[in-house]
This record gives C-alpha cells, structure tokens and sequence, in this order.
C-alpha cells in the first residue's frame, strides 16, 4: 500500500499513469495499480466495445475469470464501468516477473458473445528491501590486500521496475568501500572492497551498516548489519560444479523427495575449504516447499507443489567457506502437470423453466468446462445422457450452449433431469458430473374434453326451479388456469323459447339446472350445447350436446268425452226389452291427456239400479247386459261409471249413463200426458178436415208396420256413438274405450226430422254394414208443443226435450 506521507505531487502523478485502455482485434487490455480499493472504476469497458448500458443489462453481462483465479474486477451493468471487486497484490499475484497480468472474459448472452480482457497490474512501492539475514558474519584475514573483494548477497525486494532495489549504500568506515556491479541480466553484484588493510592486532572485529534503497516514492530501504572478524589469510573462495543447476520434477511429489544437489569446492585447506550451503535468494514461497541441506547441498521438498499454482521455481544457492569466502549459482526447478485436477462444470447461464411450444434449437443455458490442467490432461470432453430431447453444441473456447432437440410436452413430460459429464484427456482421465434440472412450461395447447360424448337427461315434469337435471364434466390436461374450466350453455332457443329461461348452468361445476317448471303436454324433450371453456390465452372451448327428456307425471284427470252433460239435459239411452245377455247397449269414451301408463284407463260402475243387470268393460268402456231382461226389471236404470287411469297416485272422474228399458216410446211415462193431448187433436183435425182421415189411417198403418219390425233389428252391431260426442283429433282404438288424437275420425251419417218444438227425432246409421242402431237418447225438457208426426219404421234413438 502507499504511504500515508506521499506528497501530493507524487500522488498525482501516480493517478496519471494509473489507467490506460487498448483495443485489440476486438479484445480490450487495462491497466490498473496493485492495491486499489474495491469499487474503484478502471475503465468504462461498455464504451470501449461500444455497448450501451440497456444491451449490457439486456444480455446478462459479466466478467469470468480463468481457471479458478479470483474474480479481481467486475462489470457495473448500469454505467457500464469495469471496477476492482477484489484488493490485488501484484506480488502474491505474479512474484517477481516483470509484468503482471490477469487474463478474463466479458460473457454477453443472447446471441453469446465473448471478450478477451486483459488487467495490467502495475506495480506501486509497497515493499521494502529485505536481506535475508539480519547480520552477515565476515571473518576476513588480516593478510587480505588492499582491494580483495568481498561478495556480498542482494537484497531482495517484492517489487519490481523502479520501485526494486536500485542502489546500495555502505556506512562510512574507514576500511571498507562498497562496489556495485550489473551484469547482463541487469543484476546487480555487490561487494565489499577492501581500501585499508586489516591490523588483527589493532581491530580484530568490525561492525558495518550495508543500506539497500529502492527507487520508489518515496524510496524504502532495508539494512543488514555486516560483522567482520579479522582472521588469518584464506585466499579462495568456493566454486561450484555448474553456473546454473536444473531439475524435472513431478508435481505432487511427496515431502522428502529430493529434487538435486549441488556441489562446491574449495581449494583451501582446513576450516578454510569447508563449504556451506544456504539459499542466497529465494523468496518465501520457495523457501517453503523446498528445503537445502546446508553441508550436502541437497535439495528437498519440504511442502506441497502444485503446477496450476506455479510451474518454475528459480533459487539462488550460495556456498560459503569456513572463513566467509562464498560464491552463488542459480538453480531452476520445472514442474511437470500431472493429471491430478478433475474437469468443473460450472452454469453460466441457466433457463430452468421452458415453455412447451419452444421450437427445436432453442437455447437453454451456457456451460463453461474448466480443466486447470495443462495439454492433454486439461482437454475436456462435454456430453449429456441419452433419452432427453437436448444436447450440448460447442460454442466458443470450452463454453457449449445447451439446446433443444426436439418438440417439448408438458402433458407427457413435465420435468427433466439432465446429467451432464465432462471428462478430460487424460491418463487415467478423470471426469465430474453435474444434474441440471428444467421443467416444462405450461401451454395453453389442450381444449377441454367431456367425459361422454353426448349426455342424456331427465327430469319429471311439474318440477321445481332450480331443479338439477344433470352435470357435464370437462377435463382439460393443461396446467393451472390453462386447464381450469369454465361452463355455459350455447345460446339458442327452444321452439321460439331461449334457452336461458329453460336451464341454467353453474360456470364452475357443469351442474345444469332447470329455471321453469316444465309441463310434458306442452314439451316433451328438448336439446341444449353445453361450452366448456378454458381460461388459457387464447382460451380453448369444446361443445356436447345435452338431450333432455322430460318424464310425463299423471296431473291430468280423465276428461269423458261420452256420455257428456250438457247444460241441464241428460241422455238416456233406449234398450229394447228383448235385449239378451252380453249385448252391447252403450259406451263410455274418454280420454286422459297425461301419457304411459299415466294415460291406461280403466272403467268401473261404482253404483247401478240394478247391480246384475249391466257390466262394463274394464278397458272397453262398452255396457253389455249380464243376463237377458226380464219383466221385473225396472224401466229407468241408472249406472254410476268411474273412469280412473294407472299413475302412481291415479285421478279418476265419474259420469251418469241413463238407460231406458222399453219397446214403445207410448209407455214412457213422460209421454203419456203428450199422447192424450196428441189424439185429441187427431179427432179435432179428422172432424174438421174429413179429407185428412185417409191419410191418418195410412200414417197409423205404418207407425204399426215399424213397431212390428224393430225387435229383430236392434240386438247385434255395435251401438253407433253420435259424432257430436267425439272430440277433434280423438278415435277410439282397439275398443279401450281411450280416444288417440288421429287425422280422421269416424263418419257417421245423421237423419233428422223435426215436427214441433216439443218433439225432435233423430235417426243415426254407421257406415258400418254389420251394426245396426240398436239405442235411443232420450232427452227431456218442458215444452207444450204436441209431437209432430214420426216413421217408426225409420226411427233408431229418439230425443224428447
């Protein structure tokens, strides 16, 4: 670090020269002074490649670093400033070589992009000049002449240039001068130059101060403290075998293992030729990984060496005699790499969730293998298992975009797990693996599908609002709100009717439900479209059709549309006395709007006059005689007739069916008081108009001719039912006694004579050949008028009002 008490001047001129920026073939070089404070701003490397700061932000840059070195400086993606991330110490970065240069990459993704960045890191003057001992011992013989030499060892400084050592000064003494010599290499050779030769007798021992001074500023200096002994004469100095010493050694090589040795000789004799050994130079890294014996001169390793951490080691070995005559050689020592570092795999750039619509060759991630390795033990090798729709594609220097390969689908697959393995060239070789997991995003791509194909449902009629009738049910195998599903019904109508005021749906559960009481007679089945909708953008919709049948409930009463009452009149039907048993005297018809089994009619006499005399069809409807008429049996028989239809909780009408039993109209009471006044009229009118008395007597004759014929005229055939009892659209099938609605009813032909007011006869024949008319309605209301005239002969029923 700078000293506190730089003078501004030197301060300012430091800053001067502190940054400065080339550009080469796209690639940029910096350089920065050691020891500067994080966040300070080097350079603006944005303007420099002519980015702006939204493309650096944009494209996700960033400085990497090779190897495994620190990250010393960073990228602000926001000003675009490169800064100092890290305190950088030149000397523990490169030692002692002349440039120091930290080598790292700009990563720009989308497209990828990369920059080769070199950061010049220069030197400051933070380093004093150290010998490597604190007191040199001398012991020189008093025989010495003026002008022997003395060598002394440099002293050594971590800093390099002009901030090393670049003088010496010695302290003055009155027998001693310093000489510094450089040699080709530009060191520097110190030694001490005897200018007064040495009286033992006088001094035996002298005390000097050999000043180093760097030139920094300002300068710093180290001292050694120089202690002379003043012995007898020793006039050679040690000699080494080599000027230069060389070894290979392996890295990792255990402690102990002995790298070389070096030797020096002596030509003196005595305490004079022993030799010594001691590392003249070296600096605190090679003194802790190698160790030198100093009467062997064998040299050691003593800690751990690693070739990514340095790979040559230059040490300076110094051999000194007994009497401090000494001289140095240099010893270099090469590592060679072994394959002792396994490939790393590290994630620059990572899209962990990938959209399943993403077209093959789309770009996932940037994978960076490092090998710190050299040659062919740090090749590396990039693959990823088998089976996954990726691969690795080599892009720049030992980056490799992972891509897709081919269509990605979430409903099939939602996640992978990729491995990816990197292996390196070398012997044995050695690989790492790294897992990157990436899941599938999700796409709006699936529409809704409905269970069945089409649904079914029914629902009885008269039922409440609100009703369920059934639920449709959609599923949609995309995720979250791309398969939630929404309901509605297709908008339509029904027979003019829309189809919101019949049903509703619930949007979130598919239950449809019914708005109105429905009424089967008026709608027996309907069809609605049911949507199922997505909430996906672009939502995706599918449709099924719902059939809703509606079920008939018996809430109609039986309607008897025969006999029926009108107004306060009563029909009565006429059975000749000499009707026989099961003979068909009349018919209930009716009908029940209600359908099935709700709609089977039945029919029972609940009440008769006589309760032998007649039976009705149970289905039929028809009225036959159980057994022959007799004498005794009543004239007016009255039949009570339930009519009563099969639903659960059946409804039932009654109607009264009058029968009348009797041959003559003249023996109907009613008639009776109609028939006194009738004659005398006829003797009135045959007294007056004698020429109206033939044609009494004629008329006479053939109301008796009619009498005589109508027994054996009546008993067979069906009884023919006035049309003015069937209602439109209705005719009785199979002889139920239930009226169907049919586009044609039966035709009846009907004859009708009118004499008076009092008296109305009508005549009725089916155009059914076997069935002769065989009943008379009678229906009775007060009048004065006398009966007109009448053909019995041509008379079948009879109505009397």
């Amino acid at each position: 670090m700078l000293n506190k008490g730089i003078p501004s001047a030197c301060l300012m001129l430091f800053l001067c020269l502190l940054v400065t920026v080339h550009g080469v073939k796209g690639d940029v070089s910096y350089s920065v002074l050691e020891e500067m404070k994080r966040g300070y701003v080097i350079g603006n490397i944005g303007k420099d490649l002519g980015l702006n700061v939204k493309e650096l932000s944009a494209r996700k840059a960033r400085i990497d670093a090779e190897g495994n070195r620190k990250r010393f400086c960073n990228i602000n993606v926001g000003t675009g400033d490169l800064i100092v991330a890290e305190i950088m110490d030149r000397e523990s970065l490169c030692r002692e070589k002349v440039s120091c240069i930290l080598k790292f990459e700009l990563v720009l993704e989308n497209p990828l992009e990369l920059h080769k960045m070199s950061l010049h890191v220069q030197d400051i003057n933070d380093n004093s000049p150290m010998f490597s001992k604190e007191v040199v011992k001398l012991e020189i013989s008093e025989s010495a002449e003026k002008g022997a030499r003395f060598r002394m060892s440099e002293a050594h400084d971590g800093d390099i240039g002009q901030n090393a050592v670049q003088n010496y000064v010695l302290e003055r003494n009155e027998h001693f001068v310093l000489a510094v010599s450089s040699n080709k290499n530009g060191r520097k050779t110190l030694e001490l130059v005897l200018d007064k030769k040495l009286d033992r007798e006088q001094q035996q021992e002298l005390t000097l101060i050999l000043t180093a001074i760097d030139g920094g500023i300002p300068p710093r200096s180290g001292s050694v403290q120089i202690h002379v002994t003043v012995l007898d004469a020793n006039d050679n100095a040690p000699a080494f075998t080599e000027e230069v010493y060389r070894a290979t050694l392996p890295e990792n090589s255990p402690v102990g293992t002995l790298v070389m040795k070096v030797s020096a000789t002596d030509l003196d004799e005595g305490i004079n030729g022993e030799v010594t050994y001691e590392f003249s130079r070296a600096s605190s890294l090679e003194k802790n990984v190698f160790a030198l014996d100093s009467n062997t001169g064998k040299i050691t390793v003593s800690g751990p060496i690693d070739f990514e951490d340095e790979s040559i080691y230059e040490i300076r070995v110094e051999g000194k005699d007994g009497s401090g005559l000494s001289s140095d050689t240099k010893v270099i020592i090469e590592l060679t790499d072994v394959n002792d570092n396994i490939p790393e795999i590290f994630l620059k750039s990572l899209n962990s969730h990938i959209p399943e619509n993403a077209p093959p060759g789309t770009e996932i991630g940037i994978i960076n293998v490092q090998d710190r390795d050299s040659e062919s033990n740090g090749e590396v090798r990039c693959v990823i298992g088998s089976n996954v729709p990726f691969k690795l594609v080599p892009s720049i220097k030992k980056y490799y975009s992972l891509v897709s390969t081919g269509e990605l689908d979430r409903e099939v697959q939602y996640d992978y797990n990729i491995t990816i393995t990197a292996t390196d060239e070398g012997t044995p070789s050695l690989s790492s693996s790294k897992i990157v997991h990436l899941t599938v995003a999700d796409v709006n791509d699936n529409p809704p599908v409905f269970l069945q194909q089409s649904y079914r449902a029914h629902i009885t009629e008269n039922n409440k609002s609100g009703s369920p009738i059934c639920t449709v049910s959609a599923t949609d195998p995309d995720w979250r709100q791309n398969g939630t599903v929404n309901y509605a019904l297709y908008p339509g109508d029904v027979d003019g009717t829309p189809v919101s005021s019949l049903l509703s749906i619930n949007g979130d559960t598919g239950a449809i439900l019914a708005v109105r009481s429905f009424d089967y007679e008026k709608l027996k089945s309907f069809k609605v479209h049911v949507i199922a909708r997505d909430n996906g953008s672009p939502p995706l919709s599918s449709n099924v059709t719902v059939s809703v049948m509606i079920t008939d409930e018996n809430d109609n009463t039986p309607q008897i549309l025969y006999p029926a009452a009108e107004g306060n009149s009563l029909m009565t039907e006429m059975v000749p006395k000499a009707v026989q048993a099961n003979s068909l005297v009349s018919k209930v018809i009716a009908v029940d709007a209600d359908s099935g089994q709700n709609a089977w009619l039945s029919y029972h006499i609940v009440k008769a006059t006589d309760p032998g005399l007649f039976t009705i069809g149970t289905h039929s409807g028809e009225i036959r005689t159980q057994r022959d008429i007799s004498e005794n049996d009543g004239m007016k028989q009255n039949l009570i007739v339930s009519v009563k239809d099969n639903g659960q909780t059946p409804l039932s009408a009654t109607c009264t069916v009058f029968l009348l039993i009797s041959d003559n109209l003249a023996e109907i009471p009613e008639l009776k008081d109609s028939g006194s006044k009738l004659t005398t009229y006829l003797i009135i009118a045959l007294v007056s108009v004698s020429t109206f008395f033939l044609t009494f007597i004629i008329i006479i004759f053939a109301v008796k001719f009619c009498h005589r014929r109508k027994p054996r005229l009546l008993f067979d055939g069906a009884v023919a039912i006035p049309s003015a009892y069937l209602p439109p659209n209705y005719a009785d099938v199979d002889g139920t006694g239930t009226l169907r609605s049919v586009r044609s009813a039966y035709n009846y032909d009907a004859y009708l004579t009118t004499g008076s007011r009092t008296s109305d006869f009508k005549f009725v024949r089916s155009y059914n050949d076997g069935t002769l008319p065989a009943g008379m309605t009678l229906r009775k209301t007060s009048s004065q008028d006398p009966f007109g005239p009448c053909d019995e002969t041509e008379s079948s029923q009879l109505n009397i009002f």
